[in-house]
């Protein structure tokens, strides 16, 4: 076991929580590290191992390259020994960029450009016909085929336009020639011809007069380079041998015949909406137009971009497509590209798996062969119910982890360590063993894989399994096992069970209060009616893509919310909703980040911190230098850091790898000034109580009622290890929303709020999600309604009322396959989630 050639070795390590810890993780193996949230698992696999891992290769930089970089302090540990270079793929909660998409998160997008640039079809953006262009060479060659025929060269200048046109016959004049076809006559251009202005007028430059013979190639050459020149690309080539004109009209551009709309030469850029060849120019490639009237092109930062277009509408140029005209009008396979992003996973790889057989182009193969193989790998990590075309910044933590996942299978890295942050995270039990798959495939390629999980799955069925505990904060940060899986996974699995059936006993039925919602045909749902019981805990479950979102947060939620006189959108396509006069507040509680930035935390979000600065504003040298509360504050100029404006870290931009924060150097991390720092409330400054664990601050303000309130929510909901002041963007989407939860048990309750919980389990251990149910269940013995989205089977048996929808994802859905209690569900062979329920429940 000592030899570092098969194993990783974290001898000592200290970072955040952990204890000295020590231990080792095999190579080229499934490593599995669980633990209650907030015990170190992140400390370990993230702040430690890649810490290292990062720091180590930027060590292995020429002197001039690491110098782009700013200088990486090594993790609080006493050695790691035997690790590979490290891969993090990690949820990242915070916003995405408006630009991205499934397609390009995962490279797809390059390979359709490409696919459609070297072998799509145009076509007039206009009248829809196949455009096509011709070379010189080829014109040449069709016309001397026809030896003896006597023909003009003609430029088109304009095509049925009416107007006198008196620029256009100066303009033959100028450049050096006498006659012009006008609406079909010949005419001598040395004046200028008069012709009716409100007519419609044809007229076309004579470039040359010829005999069709094999002598006179050069010269015919020469005049057709000359038309094309004059007429823009385009070409005829007519006699009037037989008293009408016979045209041959060719072009050296794509252009139309009919309506001479033009489009550019084929180019991968012109299929980009994130460069203006390919954009469209009303949204410049977004698919969505601010309501505020602005443009991207007025915004001055990228964060502008994103508030521009979050709550934008369809862009009535492109229809949310993104690309212009011309890019829309090129077709493959009788598709344009914006059609097929806007196809799901599955559907994309049927469309491009009827492709390999029937098309044999080397280059074309190897595309669809290429793309054929990532949608594959997206429908292997459960992503297969998802558009192409799906905003990244839509993406939930797990679904951006699992398509970065895919993009990992596809590149072929060896002797790598990847670092992956609970890649179940919102993944129905059915797709879970293809994520297994998936891991394994990365394993067996001689790649060492650790994954920080809860699901007892993925714990079985690794080959080693470490559990951090045995609590959370300084409660935690311990080795409690380390070793292969055994018949109880770890000591942790068995409170997760002992809690799930603590959990049943709570169970009782709904009355019969509902709020009933008729004929719901919004995306893939299939107008189905459906009653939401009130007072009782509910749970909306079905397999990923089965319409869950959009009967909750679509419907039901936005039109609560404009019940009730909120700004909300316009509620998905339904005929009606009864019973929302019963409710009279709506709470949707997610996953998105408190904040962009640094400044939101957990104190803020709750409303701790103004009467804590109130508190530093009322002590006795605050008073005597004339301090308020709002010197206390770390987003307003007085008692901040000027350094990083209050942020408590500075961005250091790494060039090639992703942006690094590091501790201000003008205030250490600790966000305020030397003098406001300076003040004391009970011996503490303002940044100690910022950094003081929730669990502590319960203890130091046991004295001031005004505080236990929210300081008590929060750490009812499992949240105690946190610091008040910790940065929202740094906490996970499972704690960002465990803390908006703590934010409304915080206020009075009406005890006719409409919770809408969005997967809440997210990054809990099966101890914390016991705590879950209990504040569930106090919101509903208040008389509340809790309506909870989930995958987790534990919280599915432990609810009152189950609504199950299906019975597949996309097409396949959209159906009430069962509403009833969670027996009733368990019961069903037609519910794929009651096949995995059946266990749990003992049915």
């Amino acid at each position: 076991m000592c030899d570092s050639d098969e194993w990783i070795k974290i001898l000592g390590a200290r970072t955040h929580n952990l204890q000295a810890l020590s231990v080792f993780l095999p190579r080229n193996r499934l490593t599995v590290i669980t633990g209650p949230s907030g015990s170190g698992k992140s400390s370990l696999a993230f702040d430690t191992l890649y810490a290292e891992g990062r720091r180590r290769y930027l060590e292995t930089l020429r002197g001039d390259q690491r110098a782009l970089f700013h200088q990486l302090q090594p993790p609080d540990v006493d050695a790691i020994e035997g690790l590979p270079p490290v891969v993090c793929v990690s949820q990242r909660t915070a916003q995405a960029r408006p630009r991205s998409t499934l397609a390009t998160v995962t490279e797809i997008h390059d390979h359709l450009r490409l696919l459609w640039a070297r072998f799509g079809n145009p076509h007039c953006p206009d009248c829809k016909l196949p455009i096509r262009k011709h070379t010189l060479t080829e014109i040449v060659r069709a016309t001397l085929a026809q030896e003896g025929r006597k023909i003009f060269v003609l430029a088109p200048l304009v095509q049925d336009q009416p107007g006198e046109h008196r620029e256009h016959f100066q303009y033959i004049r100028q450049t050096g020639f006498l006659r012009a076809r006008v609406d079909g006559v010949l005419m001598e251009i040395r004046d200028t011809p008069r012709i009716e202005p409100r007519k419609p007028h044809t007229i076309e430059l004579i470039v040359d007069r010829l005999i069709v013979k094999t002598t006179i190639e050069e010269r015919l050459r020469e005049s057709l380079a000359a038309a094309s020149q004059h007429g823009h690309g385009r070409i005829v080539i007519s006699d009037i041998e037989t008293g009408d004109w016979n045209d041959d009209v060719y072009s050296t551009t794509f252009a139309c015949m009919r309506c001479q709309a033009t489009v550019p030469d084929l180019e991968p850029r012109g299929f980009s909406f994130n460069n203006p060849h390919g954009a469209c120019p009303r949204c410049t490639g977004l698919g969505l137009i601010a309501e505020t009237g602005a443009t991207p092109n007025d915004l001055e930062t990228e964060d502008d971009e994103v508030e521009a277009t979050g709550p934008g509408v369809v862009c009535p140029e492109c229809g949310g497509a993104r690309l212009n005209r011309a890019a829309r009008a090129v077709r493959f396979v009788d598709r344009g590209l914006h059609e097929v992003t806007a196809l799901s996973v599955d559907a994309a790889a049927d469309f491009f798996g009827r492709l390999t057989d029937v098309h044999a182009h080397k280059a074309q193969s190897l595309l669809v062969s290429e793309m054929l193989r990532r949608l594959q790998f997206l429908q292997q990590v459960g992503l297969g119910y998802l558009t192409l075309d799906r905003p990244a910044q839509t993406l939930s933590g797990g679904e951006a982890q699992r398509a970065r996942l895919a993009t990992h299978l596809g590149g072929g890295l060896l002797g790598v360590c990847y670092i992956l942050d609970e890649p179940t995270l919102g993944l129905h039990p059915r797709d879970t063993q293809r994520l297994i798959d998936a891991l394994r495939g990365l394993q067996a390629r001689g790649n060492t894989v650790v994954v920080v999980e809860h699901d007892e799955s993925v714990m079985r069925q690794a080959d080693w399994l470490i559990d951090i505990g045995p609590g959370a904060g300084k409660h935690g940060g311990r080795l409690m096992a380390s070793g292969p899986p055994g018949p109880s996974p770890s000591a942790s699995e068995g409170r997760d069970g002992r809690q799930s059936q603590e959990a049943l006993r709570w169970r009782s039925g709904p009355d019969a209060r509902c709020i009933a919602l008729h004929a719901a045909r919004h995306h893939n749902l299939k107008n189905i009616d459906v009653a939401f019981p009130l007072g009782c805990f509910t749970c909306l479950t079905g397999v990923s893509g089965s319409g869950k979102s959009s009967l909750a947060r679509d419907i039901l939620i936005r039109a609560a919310r404009r019940h009730l006189g909120l700004v909300a959108p316009a509620p998905g396509a339904h005929d009606r909703i009864d019973g929302l006069e019963q409710i009279d507040k709506v709470l949707e509680v997610d996953q998105r980040p408190l904040g962009k930035s640094s400044r939101s935390n957990p104190a803020s979000h709750v409303g701790l911190f103004d009467p804590i600065r109130t508190l530093f504003a009322a002590t006795r040298l605050a008073k005597i230098r004339g301090y308020k509360a709002n010197r206390f504050s770390f987003n307003v100029k007085g008692g901040r850091c000027e350094v990083c404006q209050g942020h408590g870290t500075q961005r250091v931009d790494e060039a090639f790898l992703p942006d690094l924060r590091i501790p201000c150097p003008g205030c250490q991390g600790k966000r305020f000034n030397a003098p406001t720092l300076e003040v004391r409330y009970r011996g503490l400054s303002i940044a100690d109580v910022l950094d003081m664990p929730i669990e502590d601050a319960r203890a130091f303000f046991v004295n001031v009622p005004m505080l236990q309130g929210g300081l008590q929510a929060l750490d009812e909901v499992g949240l105690g290890y946190l610091a008040l002041g910790q940065p929202g963007n740094t906490l996970s989407g499972g704690e960002a929303q465990r803390v908006k939860l703590a934010a409304e048990l915080a206020k009075a309750a009406t005890g006719k709020t409409l919770y809408l919980f969005d997967e809440p389990t997210a990054g809990l251990h099966g101890t914390d999600i016991a705590r879950l149910l209990r504040v569930f269940r106090r919101l509903t013995d208040a008389g509340n309604t809790v309506l909870v989205i989930e995958h987790h089977l534990g919280v599915i048996a432990a609810c009152d009322w189950v609504i199950d929808l299906g019975p597949d994802a996309g097409d396949a859905g959209g159906e009430v396959v069962v509403a009833g209690p969670p027996s009733a569900l368990a019961a069903c062979d037609r519910s794929i989630t009651g096949r995995y329920l059946a266990r749990p429940l003992d049915v």
